[in-house]
């Protein structure tokens, strides 16, 4: 499977297995494996560097395994074929997202500006939270 010019995925890499969906489909779901459960071994895979295994380990989530590999399981259609072909483009997507380097972030200060509104919101706040108090009285 081909994800760009320098990054070509193994089929020892991608196993699929076959099972039945759920949802409405009258005897068609009782009788036909058309769910596909994509298992992409991610951290054995020499053809993906470090840096891209842990973005794409952090943009999986819970789809991650302990053994180190990503499960996409669809069963968006009726068709077993199609399954397989929409399971294929969302790893591929992955795989994609995770290859892009996350922009650095410059620390900035903030402005005079932002910094009395802040203040400004906190004393109103503050005489909000006094005047909710009990009264006193004079006597």
């Amino acid at each position: 499977m081909r994800i760009n010019d320098t990054i070509t995925i193994a089929d020892w890499e991608l196993s699929e297995s076959f099972t039945r969906s759920s949802g409405p489909g009258g005897q068609n779901v009782n009788k036909v494996s058309t769910a596909v459960e994509l298992r992409f071994e991610a951290a054995r895979s020499p053809n993906l560097p470090e840096p891209v295994k842990a973005r794409l380990k952090r943009l999986a989530g819970r789809r991650w395994t302990l053994e180190g590999a990503l499960v996409l399981r669809v069963e968006d259609t009726r068709s077993q074929a199609r399954n397989r072909e929409i399971a294929r483009d969302r790893l591929t997507e992955l795989i994609k997202q995770a290859l892009e380097r996350p922009k650095r972030r410059i620390a900035t200060r903030p402005t005079l500006g932002s910094k009395r509104r802040r203040m400004d919101a906190k004393t109103r706040r503050g005489e909000v939270k006094t005047l909710r108090g009990k009264i006193q009285s004079d006597d």
